[in-house]
């Protein structure tokens, strides 16, 4: 493949401009640093420790070791297959059945609203915490939610320019904040008030074993390792993608996994045993009980909430512009209704695509805030690591059937695809989920029973002359990208 920088003059397939290569290593560490950072350390830490107490950060270790077997399967595709379409192409390439292609991109797409919408509740209760309003109404928590899902529709009208920029500030910014946070356990730990015994102390609520605790908080802790697979997407937007890619994503992981363990033992460290399973406001996150009680006198409590405000945001936004990207892709591929493959003029940006997902998380968000009694966030979250799961289930699957197919590149130990296939499909079973979290499954069903009617009625109303599917290498460009 061309590592040239610029490939707007040289036209892509069906007569498209290629994308413009502007990430290099710096930029494409900190789109998967960020996007792996996100809402999930602030979503899941409380729930964890909650599950296992003092060894929250187990779990944490135990995701990142599943996660970066998966890793090892996307590096050795996306080298070998250096097109934006992720997991979509790597499993049509390997199965060649147009029904699981499409399965596949749609999880990936519910993934991203599932994943955004679990932002939104988060966000919701931080930004009211940091207005002063410590116990915010069901109602004022839904209309700041929804009303944070249409700014970022607004923002992904833009265009993916804007919106990848607008990805570094925010990543910094959420680095800041959990900097803040270890360094408040640091400090505390430092003056003797902190207590690191508390860090090897097994503790379960529901009388489970360790082994089984641990399996319940590991499918907990993915949600917050999930996000590195969002970095296929970006390879024909990436400088020397076959020596940039492995080290990035590796980086990456290894970064995002040793910030979350020491966010983990700061927790554990500051806040008394008692009360570390039952945060001041659950659905804010555990993070900002940390500040408040490790550091009083420090004006930072103020800010801290506004801070994680923008570090939430960041997950959503990569996620909304992921999932209009592949919708838009798939429309395009007359694998979804075409309506949903229109351009707004002038910024060129997926409008249709853009409002679908929106109205999606709308809908999401408000069955999950009036429909049930779980939160947004404990709900969403696990289902978007129930989706994704899946998707590097077959990924795995996928790394395996492919090395038919001979190239040079990065290539992954046998072992590892076979690995990482059998332990993220024993995260998916009920074993791994609590009794209130079966819900997820209800979600993830009804996600995907929409999508698969949405095919049924393409195939059916329209056939295009080409086949579906068929210029799945670049299924999801984005509008934006194209300089007419």
């Amino acid at each position: 493949m061309s590592t040239q920088s610029s490939s707007a003059a040289a036209p892509g397939r069906q007569g498209q401009p290629e994308l413009k290569r502007v990430l290099g290593p710096g930029l494409l560490l900190l789109f998967i640093v960020g996007d792996i950072l996100g809402a999930g350390v602030y979503a899941v830490t409380g729930r964890l420790a909650g599950q296992v107490g003092g060894i929250a950060w187990l779990p944490f270790l135990v995701a990142f070791a599943i996660a970066t077997l998966t890793a090892f399967s996307y590096l050795e595709l996306v080298t070998k297959y250096p097109q934006a379409a992720g997991a979509a192409l790597y499993a049509h390439k390997a199965f060649g059945i147009h029904f699981v292609t499409f399965l596949v991109a749609f999880t990936v797409v519910c993934s991203g609203i599932t994943s955004a919408s679990t932002s939104s509740g988060l966000l919701a209760s931080n930004l009211l915490i940091g207005l002063g309003n410590d116990a915010p109404g069901n109602g004022l928590v839904l209309a700041v939610a929804l009303g944070f899902m249409l700014l970022l529709a607004v923002v992904n009208l833009r265009g993916v320019g804007e919106s990848v920029k607008f990805n570094v500030v925010l990543t910094l910014v959420e680095m800041t904040a959990l900097a803040i946070v270890i360094g408040i356990g640091i400090w505390v730990i430092g003056k003797g008030d902190g207590n690191l015994d508390r860090i090897t102390v097994f503790e379960s609520p529901d009388d489970k074993g360790l082994f089984m605790a641990v399996t319940v908080a590991t499918a907990i802790a993915f949600f917050s390792m999930v996000g590195f697979e969002d970095s296929v997407n970006m390879v024909e937007e990436t400088k020397d993608p076959e020596r940039i890619f492995p080290r990035m994503m590796l980086t990456g992981l290894g970064i995002a996994v040793i910030i979350y363990m020491l966010v983990a033992i700061s927790v554990v460290a500051v806040i008394p045993t008692d009360k570390i399973g039952t945060p001041t406001n659950a659905e804010a996150g555990i993070l900002i009980d940390v500040v408040k009680l490790g550091a009083p006198d420090l004006p930072i409590d103020d800010v801290f909430p506004f801070m994680t405000v923008f570090a939430v945001a960041n997950t959503a936004l990569i996620n909304m512009l992921m999932a209009s990207r592949l919708i838009y892709g798939m429309a395009q591929q007359h694998v979804l209704p075409p309506v949903l493959g229109k351009v707004l003029p002038g910024r060129r940006s997926p409008y249709v695509a853009i409002g679908f997902t929106t109205l999606l998380a709308f809908g999401l968000i408000i069955y999950v805030r009036l429909g049930s009694e779980s939160t947004i966030v404990g709900s969403l979250s696990g289902t978007t690591a129930l989706l994704l799961l899946a998707v590097f289930t077959i990924v795995n699957v996928s790394c395996l059937v492919l090395r038919r197919d001979p190239a040079r590149g990065f290539r992954a130990p046998t072992l590892v695809p076979v690995l990482g296939a059998l332990l993220c499909a024993y995260l998916l079973g009920p074993w791994a989920r609590l009794e209130a979290d079966m819900i997820q499954y209800k979600i993830a069903a009804g996600l995907l029973g929409l999508g698969i009617v949405l095919w049924l009625l393409t195939r059916l109303f329209y056939k295009p002359e080409g086949g579906h599917f068929a210029d799945i290498e670049h299924m999801d460009i984005d509008p934006a990208d194209d300089p007419r």
